[in-house]
């Protein structure tokens, strides 16, 4: 079982910036990323990071998130500079592993509120 310890939410007026983290219990992973859920709306794709190091972002995040890691590999971050109101959201980290057999297993963190005030 993967732990996933997150941290950094907070509230933040339109226009600044926040970092979050996530620490994981493991350094052997295909993906790590994170990922938001808005009220009434579903869970969304922030940015992913793989275990080589190649990003991914969601369009709307291109340019205004930055995903990294440090060197451990164990901890991700996420820059969120230029925030919108439309960014408030609980923001989760997951981890992704394919075990021996290709069987894919999914490990979400607890979650971590950001709210961006107008």
């Amino acid at each position: 079982q993967v732990q996933l310890v997150e941290s950094g939410g907070g509230l933040v007026q339109a226009g600044g910036s926040l970092r979050l983290s996530c620490a994981a219990s493991t350094t052997i992973y295909n993906t790590m990323g994170w990922y938001r859920q808005a009220p009434g709306k579903q869970r969304e794709l922030v940015a992913t990071i793989s275990g080589g190091g190649s990003t991914n972002y969601a369009d709307s995040m291109k340019g205004r998130f930055t995903i990294s890691r440090d060197s451990a590999k164990n901890t991700i971050n996420l820059q969120m500079s230029s925030l919108k109101p439309e960014d408030t959201a609980v923001y989760y980290c997951k981890v992704t592993i394919t075990d021996w057999a290709s069987i894919r297993h999914d490990y979400w963190g607890q979650g971590t509120q950001v709210t961006v005030s107008s």
